[in-house]
């Protein structure tokens, strides 16, 4: 019997056992977002999508990365379709945010801004990127910036944006728009500018500033989200070849669909970095699973950020304060956040990517608090110069 027939008795025999299925007894209230994973042997996308409907459900999105399903569930309804033999948890589709706020209000000039002339960001400085530069800037690694989009048009930016894909959708009874990746908040474009903004005669200029970039949209123009397209993301950026991927976002809540969507993606290869959070307590997820990233916060006399989440999935810490960097409408901003200290990172694991050395950040890092690992800062702060050249002291100037 060949594949196909098997998969189409799955779906058969699926379908008929849903005939069986008692009506779902609902409680009053609004729909829910769930991530619904089903057993291994349960694969049938037509399968799944008919068990979630027999339970009055809705498919808003299949997630093959983890054999499941994003999808709204009538309140109570839940627990009861956990309970089928078919089906391995049912997780809530929490709610993510991006983890970066203006230490300048953004301006709001609806005109393309002149450019300004090119400026090294203090951050960038820092981490010593221009010293990587003579043997790597980063060219032809791939990095999936998966935020609110990127701003397709950036005179900083354009040379540098290779593609990218669209997960939000205003009404989830409509599929996205896959090619709607533009930016319209802001805070993508901006990790974008960390990362690999143009080595150029204008604005700013990254850490890997020939690095290619990927939007990769997953936050709306609130800076909000939903797990089930991180998971989505995560997939695509796989499936597409992605080298490292940044998400400078977070929630509270551990969903075990992510955990197994970020374990997937490292165990293809895929480097993933997340900002740690900025709620001064326990570090956000994604950050917190192994197979994460996590990255601090410090300011430029090299202290850890008051509001910089600490502990020990903490792995390394870069520059993220008042960090001016891209904006949305082609313009410039300075942002604080765990969310801009990521793409430090990220960058300098490009630039490490495309010279083939070690992909390990904390090579070369800087000790900030105590000899060793702490729950603060991590192995230090990410040295991106010593990381590629293996030299620890550059003196002054470059040679």
């Amino acid at each position: 019997m060949t594949t196909a027939v098997r998969r189409y008795l799955v779906i058969l025999l699926a379908l008929g056992a849903f005939a069986l299925v008692l009506p779902a007894q609902a409680q009053p209230g609004e729909p829910g977002r769930h991530i619904v994973v089903f057993q291994d042997w349960f694969a049938a996308e037509a399968a799944q999508g008919a068990l979630v409907r027999a339970f009055g459900g809705d498919v808003i999105r299949s997630l093959p990365i983890i054999n499941g399903a994003a999808a709204s569930l009538p309140p109570g309804i839940a627990r009861q379709l956990a309970r089928r033999g078919e089906v391995l948890r049912v997780d809530v589709d929490a709610t993510v945010r991006a983890l970066g706020k203006p230490a300048t209000p953004p301006g709001q000039d609806k005109k393309k801004p002149e450019q300004p002339p090119q400026e090294m960001p203090w951050g960038v400085d820092r981490i010593d990127a221009e010293w990587a530069w003579p043997e790597s800037r980063g060219a032809g690694v791939m990095v999936a910036v998966i935020d609110t989009g990127i701003d397709a048009d950036h005179p900083d930016l354009a040379d540098n944006i290779a593609g990218g894909v669209n997960f939000v959708s205003k009404n989830w009874r409509k599929p996205a728009n896959s090619s709607n990746w533009d930016d319209d908040e802001g805070h993508g474009t901006h990790v974008a500018g960390i990362i690999a903004a143009l080595d150029n005669t204008i604005g700013v200029v990254g850490v890997a500033p020939e690095a290619s970039l990927y939007a990769v949209k997953v936050l709306d123009r609130t800076g909000s989200g939903y797990v089930s397209d991180i998971v989505a993301a995560l997939e695509w950026s796989v499936a597409n070849g992605m080298d490292v991927a940044t998400m400078s976002l977070g929630t509270d809540v551990d969903v075990e669909s992510l955990q197994d969507a970020c374990d997937i993606a490292a165990s293809a290869g895929m480097l993933l970095v997340a900002a740690a959070g900025n709620d001064k307590t326990d570090v956000d997820y994604p950050a917190a699973y192994d197979s994460v990233i996590a990255v601090a916060a410090t300011d430029a006399a090299d202290a850890l950020y008051y509001w910089s989440s600490p502990g020990p999935e903490v792995e390394v810490a870069a520059p993220g304060v008042s960090i001016n960097s891209t904006y949305k409408g082609g313009g410039y901003a300075l942002l604080t956040g765990t969310s801009m200290a990521a793409p430090h990172v990220t960058g300098t694991l490009a630039l490490l990517i495309a010279v083939g050395t070690s992909l390990d950040p904390c090579a070369g890092a800087d000790d900030l608090l105590s000899a060793g690992p702490d729950i603060y800062t991590g192995c230090g702060l990410v040295d991106a110069g010593e990381s590629v050249t293996s030299i620890a002291d550059y003196g002054d100037d470059l040679p």
